[in-house]
């Protein structure tokens, strides 16, 4: 049956390496096994006002983003996304991975955006909240409606996911990178699938990602690694690995942040890293702390993306000598916003 990120499901199993080797994706190889889900994913409508979320934080590489869906079901127990959904009432734990919302009319709202008299394209974001290529985007095509928009309107955009289902919209990619308006980022934050299994059980493996590096690279598509999170004593240990694959693929440019438990995030991990692997749960929640000023989260500008101490400059230390081996860049590019068009339906009304 399948497995969720959160602990507290008792009706998960265990799945073996090598089937998800052969499927590649845990929701797939779950289907073709004709496998029952224990908790069923529910999806409810969301009819939002405005489609574009403005930021203004100095740590984040993009002022304006686009998020078709809140919750995510590829569960990824360290997501700092998931406080979100107590906003919702629902709980951060199995709500978050399994009761989903949609926003089928974003791309539509975009539209009228992109109409307005004045209107300026500043690259878009999408992924910056939760996946926009999670499962439930084989059934809305919310991600790929927004990318025939910008198609349409040479709107540039960056998209991040640790998905596979990023290949679905390849030639819509292609088209806007050749004109200097699109850039994608994978993250890959294991190169083992006992650990992904369990950590990200529902996001594609970890070699899937990487095809879709090596997929994106060869159509001229910009594309980056993100080994994010680090989170010393579970993964860290495979930062040199996971950027030196990413860039036999292709990857142009590489991030890695290190680990960050915002509210309901910490109980929920470190429950799961006594399930999972109790053996080192006390280690690395103190190396966390360590790193974090005591706490478990450090919600400062400036240092909440990067953390403090030895083991932070180490890994800052490790990304820049791996950048320089490898000729790559940071993760943002200079995306055009010069070929900007509004929308055909917008240009032709300005005639009248």
């Amino acid at each position: 049956m399948a497995r969720r990120g959160a602990t507290g499901n008792s009706l998960s199993v265990r799945f073996k390496d090598p089937e998800r080797a052969l499927a590649g994706d845990y929701l797939d190889w779950l289907k073709a096994a004709g496998e029952e889900q224990p908790r069923k994913t529910e999806v409810t409508i969301e009819r939002p006002r405005t489609a574009i979320t403005r930021n203004d934080s100095p740590d984040i590489p993009f002022d304006v983003s686009f998020n078709a869906y809140r919750g995510c079901e590829h569960g990824c127990i360290y997501c700092f996304a998931r406080p979100t959904h107590a906003f919702h009432g629902l709980s951060p734990g199995l709500d978050f991975e399994s009761r989903l919302f949609a926003k089928p009319d974003g791309p539509a709202l975009l539209r009228k955006e992109f109409a307005r008299p004045g209107y300026r394209p500043r690259p878009l974001a999408l992924g910056t909240n939760t996946d926009p290529y999670q499962p439930i985007e084989g059934r809305f095509r919310i991600t790929r409606a927004v990318l025939e928009l910008c198609c349409e309107t040479r709107h540039p955009l960056s998209v991040t996911t640790k998905s596979a289902r990023i290949l679905d919209d390849l030639p819509l990619f292609a088209e806007l990178a050749k004109h200097g308006l699109a850039m994608a980022m994978l993250s890959v934050t294991t190169l083992d699938p006992a650990l992904a299994r369990v950590m990200e059980p529902r996001a594609a493996a970890p070699h899937r990602r990487l095809a879709a590096i090596r997929a994106l690279a060869a159509a001229g598509v910009p594309v980056a690694v993100s080994a994010s999170p680090m989170i010393p004593g579970l993964n860290d240990h495979e930062l040199e690995a996971i950027v030196d694959a990413a860039a036999a693929a292709g990857a142009c440019a590489a991030a890695a942040m290190p680990v960050r438990l915002p509210h309901e995030v910490a109980p929920l991990f470190e429950a799961w890293l006594k399930h999972h692997r109790p053996d080192r749960a006390e280690r690395v929640m103190g190396a966390i702390r360590a790193m974090r000023g005591g706490r478990l989260n450090d919600p400062r500008f400036g240092s909440r993306l990067r953390g403090e101490g030895p083991w932070a400059e180490l890994l800052a230390a490790r990304l820049a000598r791996l950048r320089r081996v490898h000729g790559l860049g940071a993760r943002s590019w200079n995306l055009r916003t010069d070929l900007f068009r509004p929308p055909a339906d917008a240009r032709q009304l300005r005639l009248f």
